[in-house]
Parts: structure tokens; sequence; C-alpha cells
């Protein structure tokens, strides 16, 4: 392992040591009451973009705290009933990307839905207070606020509504749906799982948002975990009230969410990863109690995992 990591065997049983608030299965019941009693107002506009073998479409709907929520969405131009459906995350502040990269799916049947994640770089709105994007520090917004002020919360329910409005749609099946993305994308198909239990298949490479004092113990607060550091420059100098932080980050870290996880889920991770260390992805992944899978990188950063997507095809050909 490099120096930066604990031994490969001890992140195998490694458990994680951000806390875990002791109202956390309370905080995520009221959480998604709250997603149920929202109104999803969905509407489909066909796109510009047009393929031979795929209806494109932007889908919008209305998201917990009155934030319109974007994301593409294409099915097979010819399909025979109900069929299955892969649901796509993107990487912190990107956006759902372009349409081709979508058509390798569809082309196999499945129904595939993008998610642009509120206040990114897409065209999901983030009704914070300001217009227009709200580009970074998605960690630490709400910090100072009620829990349920954090954005995070927010974007992790966004992906369930998702989850439930395609699931919805008559040409899907909602018992063959999966979810896929890296680094936050990773983090957000987890939670995804983790939060509507229907999901079958779930697939991740390298996830964020996990083990945030590890991140902090390991001084790799930098890169995509940079605004804690900033955060404790600016607003906690003296770390007076770090216990109530990385307590309050416990709401929305994905190791705490994990065990709720029924999908078989397919995990990739890069063992020289110093932007999601692989032992804050371990503290995830070891919770999770169904059928699993880890592919090591032994030799990789956060970047590209050669034949990982081909194996993710593979694994939603399960579908």
């Amino acid at each position: 392992m490099p120096v930066f990591e604990m031994p490969l065997e001890q992140m195998r049983s490694y458990q994680g040591i951000n806390p875990k608030p002791e109202d956390f299965e309370e905080y995520w019941r009221r959480a998604l009451e709250e997603l149920e009693a929202a109104a999803d107002e969905v509407e489909l506009i066909p796109a510009g973009f047009r393929s031979s073998t795929a209806a494109c479409f932007d889908l919008f709907f209305s998201g917990v705290g009155g934030a319109r929520i974007h994301a593409k969405y294409l099915r097979p131009a010819t399909a025979d009933g109900p069929h299955p459906a892969v649901l796509l995350f993107h990487g912190y502040t990107g956006n759902s990307g372009d349409w081709q990269d979508k058509l390798s799916f569809v082309s196999q049947g499945y129904s595939v839905a993008a998610l642009d994640c509120r206040g990114q770089g897409g065209l999901s709105q983030d009704p914070g207070g300001v217009a227009g994007n709200t580009h970074r520090g998605h960690i630490i917004r709400g910090l100072d606020d009620h829990p349920d002020r954090l954005l995070f919360r927010q974007i992790f329910l966004d992906t369930a509504q998702l989850a439930r409005i395609v699931m919805g749609f008559e040409e899907v099946d909602p018992h063959r749906v999966g979810t896929h993305g890296r680094s936050q994308g990773g983090a957000l198909s987890l939670v995804c799982a983790a939060l509507e239990p229907r999901i079958k298949a779930c697939s991740a490479a390298y996830p964020f948002l996990c083990d945030y004092r590890r991140v902090w113990e390991m001084d790799l607060a930098e890169e995509a975990y940079e605004e804690l550091r900033i955060y404790f420059r600016l607003f906690d100098p003296t770390h007076a009230r770090e216990q109530e932080i990385f307590r309050t980050l416990g709401y929305i870290d994905v190791q705490n969410l994990a065990p709720r996880i029924r999908a078989e889920v397919l995990l990739g991770t890069a063992l020289m990863d110093q932007i999601c260390p692989p032992s804050t992805q371990f503290a995830a992944y070891n919770k999770i109690r169904s059928d699993k899978e880890m592919i090591l990188y032994p030799d990789f950063g956060h970047e590209e995992l050669p034949g990982f997507m081909d194996r993710v095809f593979a694994f939603m050909a399960r579908l």
C-alpha cells in the first residue's frame, strides 16, 4: 500500500471514524416523508439531440424545497413491453454530460436517466437564496443551519425522487433499475440504492462523501474535500466546534446509509487515490449487507479505471 494509507488487510475490516448522529435513522425517516409529500410535477420535453435508436427528452421535476431539477432521459426508439433502466450520476461540480455517451445502454434496450445535481454544472436549480449556480461548497452548505438544510440532504433526496419517477414510467420495469456513477456520482449511486430499496443493481467507482473525519485526519482535505479546510479556517479557526461539525456531516456520510442498500453492488477502488482515499471507500463498502464485489486497481488514482466500465456494462446486463 502507498504510505498515505493503512494496510489493505486493515481496510478490509475498517468501519470508519466519522461519528454517526444518534438520531440518524429519524433524520432520514423525516427526509423521506418530506420526499413523499413533494409534488413531482414531471415534464418531458423532446430534446434537440436526435438518434435513430433513442427518443431523447429533457426531464424536469420539482424536488424538495421547491428546486426545479433536470435530467437527461433517453428511451429505446422501439421496445416491446417494460424494460430495464439505468440512472447515471456525475462527478462533483459537473453535469449530466453528452447525450451520445448514454446510447450504449439504450442500444441494449435500457432507458437511461442522467441527473444534473442541483446548483452544480447542469440545468438543475438550487433555490438556496441566490439566482444561478452555487457551484462549490456543497459539503459545507447548511453546516451553520438546521441539519435539515444541508444541501447534500436535498441532493440525496433528488436521486431517490428521480428513481421513483423513472420507475413510474410505463415503459420501465420498476424491478429492473440500476444506478452508476464515479466519485460524487459513485456516492450518489450508493445513496440512491440506499434510499430507494427497489434498486436492483448499483455500481460505483471511487465514491466521494465517505468518512469525512478520516479524510481530515489523513491531511487530505484538498481537491474535492478542500472546503472542509476552508470552513475550519474561516468559521472555526480554533476547532471549538470540531466534534459538532463532524457529527453534523455524519447525516450526509455515505457509510451511514450503506447498510440500507439491498441492491447487488459492484465497486471499483483505486488504491493510489488521494482525492477519495481508499479507506474511506472501504468504510462504506464494509457496511453493505447485500451481495457485493470490489475491484481493486493497485496502481491507479482518481482517474479512468481500465476495463471497469466494461465490467459495469456486463453487470447491468443482469437486469
